[in-house]
């Protein structure tokens, strides 16, 4: 059920959604969470597609924000309020409201959305694009216990991550850091498996993917060993390795699907790794409500390397293994690239 409203406020939307879920015979209010996604027309569409598909999941109030340009003087002073209501099967597994907001009452959504908000429940406020920088400073971004960026999206994805860490405060995440999470899980139950020691680690992706800035600055925050970055034509991530005394372990994802795991003594084996969409990576950041502390100290730990760190082309990747490993930890990226190759 699809109800519109026009130069609205508050309380009439509040009505409207009482009154339309007692007309599909669903009075009662079981939603886990309120989404608030904060975007534009043009991506309005696709990120209320993924937020109706995470919402099987996570049944859920979905507030979507769209603040409307004006285009003359007039209209800008001009405050007003629309409004679309969903409920039933045009909502996923909840409820939705569509705000479209004009003139003054663009600066002022916050206002608008608090008395949309689900009471006693936690807030999640996402940017689909356009995230300001300081997340929690932001009006909407103070209502929420999480806030869910994605990097990806940005003209400059890693040099934003640098102002994401100088703004971060707990319950800040990105979507960039949840597309690793396999990569993560992966490389960590291999290194578990065998008791090696890592020397040093290459991550190879794409140059603008910031997915592969931050599995890097992981890598480098909890092993404590120099990581080199590596272009590749994608797509996403394509391969990790992780250099020992007793050989490489690397994980290899040519295809973005399918990947290879090789192990010091152990035969290569095929692990799925697909490349996960935008409604995948949102059901898995609702899972959990409290402070990514792992995302942020990836995070701070980069943020003085990102300029130093400069990708180097595919053909320095055949340099030997021993060469990184013998870099200075403060230089990573700098002191390999003037090593002679082994003889």
């Amino acid at each position: 059920m699809k109800i519109d409203l026009t130069e609205t406020n508050s309380s009439k939307i509040n009505a409207a959604m009482v009154q339309a879920r007692r007309d599909i015979g669903t009075p009662a209010v079981g939603m886990v969470l309120t989404l608030v996604i904060v975007t534009d027309e043009e991506n309005a569409y696709d990120a209320l597609k993924s937020a109706n598909d995470a919402s099987h999941e996570h049944p859920s109030r979905i507030v979507v924000v769209i603040k409307r340009a004006s285009r003359s003087p007039r209209s800008r002073r001009d405050a007003r309020l629309d409004a679309e209501v969903r409920v039933g099967a045009d909502a996923g597994s909840g409820e939705t409201v569509v705000l479209r907001l004009h003139g003054e009452l663009v600066d002022h959504a916050q206002s608008v959305v608090l008395p949309l908000l689900l009471p006693d429940a936690p807030v999640v406020v996402w940017w689909p694009d356009g995230a300001p920088t300081d997340l929690a400073g932001d009006p909407l971004g103070a209502l929420g216990q999480r806030r869910i960026t994605d990097t990806y999206s940005c003209e400059n994805p890693v040099g934003t991550l640098g102002s994401r860490a100088g703004a971060y405060a707990p319950g800040d995440t990105d979507l960039a850091w949840t597309r690793i999470t396999p990569w993560r899980s992966m490389l960590a139950a291999a290194l578990d498996q065998q008791a090696l020691t890592v020397v040093s680690a290459t991550v190879e992706g794409e140059g603008d993917n910031p997915s592969c800035e931050l599995l890097a600055m992981w890598l480098a925050d909890r092993l404590q060993v120099p990581v080199r970055r590596t272009l590749s034509s994608g797509p996403g991530l394509t391969a990790v390795r992780l250099a020992t005394k007793d050989g490489d372990i690397v994980l290899n994802r040519a295809d973005g699907g399918l990947a290879t795991l090789c192990m010091p003594g152990q035969p290569d084996r095929n692990v799925a790794l697909k490349r996960r969409d935008t409604a995948e990576l949102l059901a898995e950041e609702l899972r959990r409500l409290d402070p990514d502390n792992t995302y942020a100290a990836s995070l701070k730990y980069g943020v003085s390397q990102l300029a130093a760190a400069t990708p180097v082309p595919e053909a320095a990747a055949a340099e030997p293994a021993e060469a990184p490993a013998k870099a200075e930890p403060s230089k990573p990226a700098a002191k390999p690239a003037k090593k002679a190759p082994a003889k």
